[in-house]
Order: C-alpha cells, then sequence, then structure tokens
C-alpha cells in the first residue's frame, strides 16, 4: 500500500500513540458524541453497537491506535482496510458522509487531549484521516459498482418481502425474503451478510446485519435470527420486532450482499466449519453450497450450543451431510436436559474445544472458519494457533465490531 504522507507527518502522527493508548476509548466516545448530534449521520450507524457495551468506539479506537502505530507500514493494514469498506457499502456509507466524521474526529481530539493537540498534531491527524478516507472511498466505489453491474445486483436499499417464517428452535426463526420487484436478486458468496434498514413505530430508523443463511441463488435470500433478551437496548430491538411482528408479506429493506468472510470456492482443500449459537448462519450458507457443488470436498460441520431446545437446524445439517462419505456433522451441547429432543439431534456433552477440532479434523490442511460469540471465538483462534495451526488457515466473523480478540496484530485481524 503506497504511503504518500510527508516524513514529518508520519512522525507526528506515530508521536501521538502514548496519547492514544490512555485515551483512545475517550476520544472515540467524544467523536460519537459529536457525530450523533446529527440525526441523519447517527442513523447512518447500527446503534446497538453503542450505548451499554461501547463494542464500536472500542473497536475504532483500537483501529485508530493500529492506524498510528503502522504509519510508517500500512501493507499490514489492508485486512482492515477491506473489512471496513465492506461494512461501509453494507450501511450504505457515500463519499458525502466523510468530512462530518473528520470534523468529528478532530473535534473530539482537541476535546480530549486539550493543549497537546497542537496546531501541528491536528494538522497531521487531518492529513493521515483523508489519505485513508480516499483508500476508503476508492474501494467502497468498486464495490458498489461490482454490484449494481452483476446479474441481480443493486446499490442502496431495495425492498423485499417475506415469504415465509420457520421456527428453528425455541430462540431462533428463519425469515426467507424475496424481492418485491420480482426480479432476479445478486448471488452472495456464502458467508456474506445482508444489511437492513428498519424504520420501527417509536424506534425511528435502525441499521442491522444479518448473515444469508442458504446457499448462492438468483431467487430469495434467507436469514436466521436470534430473539435477544428483551431489555430495551439497542441490541434486542430488531431481533424481538422480527420475531413478534414480522410474517408472510411483511416489508423490508435490504443492501447487497457483503462481507469479506467467506468460502474459498477457488480450491477444493478440507474445510472445518465451527459455529457456536446462531452463528451457524454463515456457515449453513457454506455447508449447503458445498453439499450441493462440490461433495466430495472434505467438511466437517462443528456446532456448539447450549441444549438442544435452543439449537437450531440440526436436522437440517445431518440432511445436508448425510449419504457423503466426506461431509461430517458434529454437535456439542454445553448444558444438556431432559427435554432435548437427542433422537433427532444427537450431540456430545461439553464445548467445541481446539483440541477437539486438532485431533478430529484434517489439521495440517484444512482451513478453519469460525463464527460465534466472542468468548467462543476468542478460545478456539487462540486455541488453535496453540495447536500449530498457521494464522492463515483460522478465519473467522464476528457479528458486531471485531475489538479485543486476537492476542497480537494480525494481518488477517
Amino acid at each position: 500500500m503506497p504511503n504518500p504522507l510527508a516524513p514529518a507527518t508520519i512522525a507526528l502522527i506515530k508521536a501521538t500513540v502514548p496519547a492514544l493508548e490512555g485515551h483512545g476509548l475517550t476520544i472515540t466516545q467524544r467523536m460519537y458524541e459529536r457525530l450523533f448530534v446529527d440525526a441523519e449521520m447517527r442513523a447512518l450507524f447500527n446503534q446497538s453497537h453503542h450505548g451499554e457495551t461501547g463494542s464500536q468506539p472500542k473497536a475504532l479506537a483500537q483501529a485508530v491506535l493500529a492506524y498510528a502505530r503502522n504509519i510508517d507500514n500500512l501493507g499490514v493494514l489492508a485486512g482492515a482496510v477491506e473489512r471496513i469498506a465492506q461494512k461501509h457499502v453494507a450501511l450504505n456509507i457515500l463519499p458525502k458522509h466523510y468530512p462530518h466524521v473528520a470534523n468529528a474526529l478532530l473535534g473530539a481530539i482537541q476535546d480530549v487531549l486539550g493543549e497537546a493537540a497542537t496546531p501541528e498534531i491536528c494538522a497531521a491527524w487531518g492529513e493521515a484521516y483523508w489519505f485513508l478516507a480516499e483508500l476508503l472511498i476508492g474501494r467502497e466505489a468498486t464495490i458498489y459498482r461490482d454490484l449494481a453491474t452483476k446479474p441481480g445486483g443493486w446499490n442502496g436499499w431495495r425492498e423485499f418481502v417475506v415469504e415465509s417464517v420457520t421456527q428453528e428452535s425455541e430462540t431462533i426463526r428463519s425469515f426467507v425474503l424475496v424481492p418485491s420487484d420480482g426480479q432476479p436478486i445478486l448471488r452472495h458468496e456464502p458467508g456474506q451478510y445482508l444489511g437492513f434498514q428498519f424504520d420501527l413505530p417509536g424506534r425511528g430508523v435502525l441499521k442491522r446485519n444479518y448473515s444469508i443463511s442458504c446457499a448462492p441463488n438468483d431467487r430469495a435470500y434467507r436469514i436466521t435470527v436470534k430473539r435477544e433478551a428483551s431489555t430495551g437496548v439497542p441490541a434486542g430491538i430488531v431481533s424481538n420486532w422480527l420475531h413478534d411482528h414480522a410474517e408472510m408479506g411483511t416489508l423490508v429493506r435490504a443492501a447487497p450482499p457483503a462481507g469479506d468472510f467467506f468460502l474459498d470456492r477457488s480450491t477444493d482443500g478440507p474445510v472445518v466449519l465451527v459455529s457456536g449459537g446462531v452463528g451457524l448462519t454463515p456457515m449453513i450458507s457454506m455447508l449447503e453450497t458445498i453439499s450441493a457443488t462440490s461433495p466430495e470436498r472434505p467438511t466437517w460441520f462443528v456446532h456448539g450450543a447450549l441444549n438442544g431446545r435452543v439449537h437450531a437446524m440440526g436436522a437440517h445439517a445431518r440432511a445436508l451431510t448425510k449419504g457423503h462419505e466426506n461431509l461430517h456433522s458434529r454437535f456439542f451441547y454445553a448444558e444438556p436436559d431432559g427435554q432435548d429432543p437427542a433422537k433427532r439431534q444427537l450431540a456430545e456433552t461439553g464445548l467445541v474445544t481446539a483440541e477437539w477440532l486438532a485431533a478430529n479434523t484434517p489439521r495440517e490442511e484444512a482451513t478453519y472458519y469460525l463464527c460465534g460469540p466472542k468468548p467462543f471465538l476468542a478460545a478456539l483462534v487462540h486455541g488453535l494457533g496453540r495447536q500449530g495451526i498457521p494464522t492463515e488457515r483460522i478465519r473467522f466473523e464476528f457479528f458486531g465490531p471485531a475489538d479485543e480478540l486476537v492476542e497480537a496484530p494480525r494481518q488477517a485481524a
């Protein structure tokens, strides 16, 4: 990645690393406070990542710190740039929005650092911000163009109709969505997600991302959503609305498929699809794809759930692997109880562990795809690394901002 920043700018940015280590989170929290004064800007963001959990300000603080630390070696940030660009496209972020973020960020730096934020420091960060912004704007323009020109593709928000609703477990439902215009849809990459815009009574405009849980096709998408606890915080608002109010004929608005976490179909090497809870959604998309198009590819579908009552799509996964000698499915229940439908979804007791994966899957050549709650991912990403699995063969997806997972900087993250 070329770096046109002046040496003096690079030196000033590097000099702010200690301040960012101490005050980075305060700066990003203040940035969002400034940004969200504008209701239009606030509506662009997924508010479930703000508020009590503060996962987005934490993730941004770490991204800003990583940018400062690597300002003289930007190639290591290529993966992060791609991930951010994909997220922006799912939210329909446009070039006109970037000046608002610049003003909020530079204002926050001045608010938090006070006199330490000299005119020279602010000018350097302004230059560094716009260099990164131009990289993102350029990449996003390419993604938007590709999405609009592919068969079934589009830009912005497209109206879909809920065609059917399926209760997958006590807490999880699937929704099949077809375009209201009756035209074909863009075939997604197995593992990608859709961005959604909801305008809910009394809640206003809310944005969410949901992984696509079916194989690529040109007719319909399926999303599979867990009902979150009704605590009133933003994280559960949309999932509860979908469970309580979305039915056949309900209209929703979606952006095109996005995301850089998807099945590599350029090779026939073995894959291990590992998920926890509702993290199975992108894995089901991958498994459906492999079962339909390349069942000879060695594949292990490994899923962990609390118990059988909340375990979704287990029978479906077994059906996809049944009759194919190279396809395997294994389930784990952390806390099985007497109500588990054992005859339908046989499972081992306990957690999915890196040790089990290393012992029961082709560790010397398999690529491991991981998706689930943060503790689940942290345990397996670190654990597989300790088992000697190379970083390039460990791929993972977050449902939300990627903060505080890896123990050391990684290009893949």
